[in-house]
């Protein structure tokens, strides 16, 4: 009999909807499918006319965008000139991934399902629209969908003769064998060796640039409660070329103390070298995974070791626990009804999985080796909004970056790990490259020399809106006009002297709203109100752009993305 195919393609920008594809992947092996799962970026697009079972996963990003790693498949599907009857040989099902705080909730997928319609694909299921702001996350409707999928697949496609579904106590081959070598590690127990020269090519997530940090400035006072820093990287010879508006992608690393404490855990020899081998022909190896490699390696740069868990490392946990009472507690946290007890345990406390770790510590000692890219995700790059302009700081990038730490019900302090990473830099001594690269934000500033912009940036949202104003004024671009809203212009009026200073010569018209400067909170929207005759002003008779970047009271609708208007 042939081999059953099932295809699970995925658009993924936080590791959700990759981690959704993967889980759906591991239950078709259950079902004895023979699986792939692929970023949709990464497929041919032209052989989905071949394909007879398909499953996206697709989250909605920003404002009803799809994330970066299907852009280019998205280009693709909706090319005008395509037959109405490409995909008629396709089965199909399309899962949603959004947040219903945002106006345009789970529009990715909603498009993509109407599309793949046209396109003549054959619907097995609605689309299902998994919500993060469900109390139990997206998973409160992917579970009763996934039981009426898999009913229906196995209608269509039986399973072979003599063939059961295989149970979840059984784990799955793992995807990759770790060959150990016998030979010392040496040198490739440490950092990759510097750049020489000059990038022949822009840098880019597979090919960062390690940028020296010249510069790493607290700029609230030291006794204000948030920790905020000015740092600025060195990219002479990157090529990197950016405008106001864009975005620099960091590449953080796990601290050396979480790193030994997790390899003592696991028992694992940090400084051991190994090659990978996968279980399965045509599965690539990782990109960003050097070959060969040693494990301080792998844990320091790969492994998120501090992220939130996600429900499929508790279910593949629990097969390796040799402990009666640590395996029917993972059971019970990777079941639907064990939800509510999971995310009081993980996620309201922001427990990382190194803690988790800690807390199944035979279960721990007994995680194969080969298991470890199954069980722990990649560690993700974070995007900063660039705040600075090359037309001033040739060569440089800037970032404004909030410090990471608050409480939960957890003794230890939440810390973020590329804040608490970067702000540990010393520019002096510290011989730490920093791994970046830039990418194209979602602010475009206007052109021309006479249209205003208006810019409404709380807190470190101003951070773009800096990089705005100094590229304006070096153009000679007038009609520039901030809003900018902190707590008190003692402790936290970033970048106040150059404010002043731009204001003083009449290259900016500055409104502040400092909140907690007088008995009476103000802020920012209180100063757009008292200033809405200028404002309108600017809009009806001067065509201006109006801006809006930052988390705080005046956000739209959950978004902490910068938006223009």
């Amino acid at each position: 009999m042939a081999v059953q195919k099932i295809l699970l393609l995925f658009g993924s920008q936080t590791g959700t909807a990759q981690d959704t594809a993967e889980r759906i992947g591991r239950e078709a092996k259950r079902r004895h499918f023979q699986c792939r799962v692929e970023a949709l970026d990464s497929y041919s697009v032209a052989n989905l006319i071949h394909e007879p079972l398909v499953v996206f996963v697709c989250a909605t990003t920003g404002q009803g965008d799809p994330p970066d790693n299907m852009k280019n498949f998205w280009r693709f599907l909706f090319r005008k000139n395509l037959p109405t009857t490409s995909l008629c040989q396709m089965d199909y099902a399309v899962v949603g991934l959004g947040d219903s705080s945002y106006p345009k909730f789970n529009f990715i997928a909603k498009k993509l399902h109407k599309r793949l319609l046209q396109l003549g694909g054959n619907p097995l299921m609605p689309t299902v629209l998994g919500d993060d702001q469900h109390d139990l996350g997206p998973d409160a409707v992917i579970d009763p969908w996934l039981l009426e999928l898999w009913r229906k697949v196995l209608a269509l496609y039986p399973l072979p003769s003599g063939l059961r579904v295989i149970t979840p106590d059984v784990a799955l081959p793992p995807r990759f064998m770790f060959q150990f070598l016998d030979e010392d590690s040496g040198n490739l127990s440490k950092s990759p060796p510097e750049q020489d020269g000059a990038f022949r090519d822009a840098p880019s997530e597979l090919h960062p640039f390690r940028a020296r940090v010249v510069s790493n400035q607290r700029v609230t006072e030291a006794s204000h409660f948030q920790d905020v820093r000015l740092i600025e990287f060195d990219v002479t010879g990157s090529g990197v070329e950016y405008v106001a508006g864009d975005v620099v992608m960091v590449q953080p690393r796990n601290s050396q103390e979480e790193v030994e404490l997790f390899c003592s855990l696991l028992r694992l020899d940090p400084d051991k070298l190994f090659v990978l081998k996968p279980t399965e022909s045509g599965t690539p190896l990782p990109a960003h995974l050097p070959q060969p490699c040693t494990v301080r390696h792998l844990v320091t740069h790969y492994l998120d070791i501090t992220c939130i868990p996600r429900r499929s490392f508790f279910e593949l946990l629990s097969c390796f626990s040799p402990n009666e009472l640590e395996r029917e507690k993972l059971q019970e946290f990777s079941s639907a009804q064990g939800q509510e007890d999971l995310y009081a345990y993980c996620n309201r406390p922001r427990r990382t999985t190194l803690e988790v770790l800690c807390d199944f510590p035979h279960t721990t000692c007994a995680i194969p080796s080969d298991y470890l890219l199954d069980l722990i995700p990649r560690i993700r790059p974070r995007a900063f909004s660039i705040a600075s302009s090359m037309l001033v700081h040739p060569n440089r990038i800037q970032i404004l970056l909030a410090v990471v730490r608050y409480k939960t019900l957890l003794s230890k302090p939440r810390r973020g790990l590329c804040s608490t990473w970067l702000a540990s830099l010393d520019p002096v001594n510290g011989a730490e490259r920093v791994p970046l690269w830039v990418k194209r934000g979602g602010l475009k500033f206007p052109t021309d020399l006479d249209t205003p912009v208006i810019m409404i940036g709380p807190g470190t949202g101003v951070a773009p809106f800096r990089a705005a104003v100094q590229e304006r004024v070096a153009q000679g671009k007038k009609g520039n006009c901030l809003f900018f809203g902190c707590r008190q212009k003692a402790k936290d009026f970033y970048c106040k002297a150059e404010w002043e200073e731009l204001v003083g010569k009449g290259l900016l018209m500055l409104f502040t709203a400092f909140s907690r400067d007088q008995e009476e909170k103000v802020y920012v929207q209180h100063r757009i109100r008292e200033n809405k005759e200028l404002i309108w002003d600017l809009v009806n008779c001067r065509g201006a752009h109006i801006y809006l970047a930052g988390w705080g009271r005046l956000r739209l609708r959950g978004s902490g993305q910068p938006t223009a208007i």
